[in-house]
């Protein structure tokens, strides 16, 4: 039986459950080893992995604030439940108006509890800031979507991040990807997944050729091991910068279907690729 993949309490498009086995059986790590993912995004490959010391880094303050929020304990899987039971509630009764209202609140004050609330009753699950850096999702209108079960989910989830802190050494920082590869040891593992270039998938900030070409100049600095991936190739086109800049290392191809979009018509497969220089 394939191993269960713990999925994280925060969705975001493009994340990696599909390539969390294909990961485990090319990463080798020691006790000592210090795994850096310099893109953290839905955590759910180090979460999986369960590094016994790593930085988790992103530039969405929102991503890192939420798990140091489980962290000290202000976003327990305790507190997770209440919060998500009278919130759920609230949006059973006023449906789209409260979800508006929250999402409001959120923008001005930040809060762990409302970015979790908002990323699972959005539109489509979807993760997506503004150019001022404001959650703009609409509304999934879906009123009752907090069921008991559905709450008891997203619980457990959390539940799994409040064990893993319990027993390793995890760290949650918002920086640039060049100061998280920066931090890279004498023994270091760096797994990076950034945005997809030519993908249109930006959900904080902008990616391309430069930021492409400067990953891969860190990277091959920092001369720690490292695994990154990327897209390969679709119905459309394929991806360039694969024999421009990443040439020189080791590369697995998947093929994927995802199901996160607007419009049906516009989800296509999508071959996948993870690149390793060793």
């Amino acid at each position: 039986m394939p191993e269960k993949v713990f999925v994280p309490p925060l969705k975001i498009q493009g994340i990696k459950t599909k390539l969390v086995p294909a990961v485990k059986q090319n990463v080798s790590l020691t006790v000592k080893t210090l795994w850096l993912e310099p893109f953290m995004g839905s955590g759910v490959v180090g979460f999986n992995i369960r590094p016994e010391c790593a930085v988790f880094a992103d530039i969405n303050p929102h991503i890192i604030n939420f798990y140091n929020a489980v962290k000290s304990g202000s976003a327990s899987s305790d507190a997770v439940r209440a919060f998500l039971q009278d919130n759920g509630e609230l949006l059973a009764k006023h449906g789209k108006e409260y979800y508006y209202f929250v999402r409001d609140r959120f923008n001005k004050s930040h809060s762990p509890l409302d970015f979790l609330f908002l990323n699972r009753a959005c539109f489509n699950g979807m993760m997506r800031f503004s150019k001022e850096h404001k959650f703009n999702v609409p509304y999934g209108h879906k009123p009752l979507r907090f069921s008991k079960s559905y709450i008891t989910k997203i619980v457990n989830q959390v539940k799994y991040i409040e064990d893993c802190l319990r027993i390793y050494d995890w760290e949650f920082v918002c920086q640039s990807f060049g100061d998280t590869i920066a931090m890279s040891e004498e023994d270091t593992f760096i797994y990076c997944d950034p945005p997809y270039i030519g993908r249109h998938v930006d959900y904080y900030d902008t990616w391309n050729e430069d930021s492409e070409i400067k990953l891969c100049k860190y990277l091959r600095e920092s001369e720690a091991r490292f695994m990154l991936s990327t897209w390969e190739c679709n119905i459309y086109r394929h991806n360039e910068y694969i024999n421009r800049i990443w040439s020189f290392c080791r590369k697995m191809n998947f093929e994927h279907f995802y199901h996160l979009g607007a419009r049906e018509v516009n989800r296509h497969s999508i071959t996948e690729a993870l690149l390793m220089n060793y």
